[in-house]
């Protein structure tokens, strides 16, 4: 089973939860995946744009009780 680094941004408002996924992402070799926790309204945008600007692949979006989560495949 793949290992997903988990990424807690509840509380952060934009552009911090997108910030943190680019942070979070660098060290991360290519294809690795990355669930980013977030209960920012402005992430349902934000972070299929960053994916698409960045060359990553968003895998899912999950709405949960707090908030979103989002599946990130790191891209090359």
């Amino acid at each position: 089973m793949e290992e997903i680094t988990t990424l807690d941004a509840r509380g952060l408002l934009c552009p911090l939860p997108v910030l943190k996924a680019r942070k979070a992402l660098k060290p991360l070799p290519d294809g690795a995946a990355l669930r980013v926790l977030t209960d920012d309204p402005a992430a349902l945008i934000d972070m299929p744009h960053f994916c698409n600007e960045a060359g990553h692949t968003l895998l899912g979006q999950d709405e949960q009780d707090d908030g979103h989560a989002f599946t990130i495949r790191k891209g090359g």
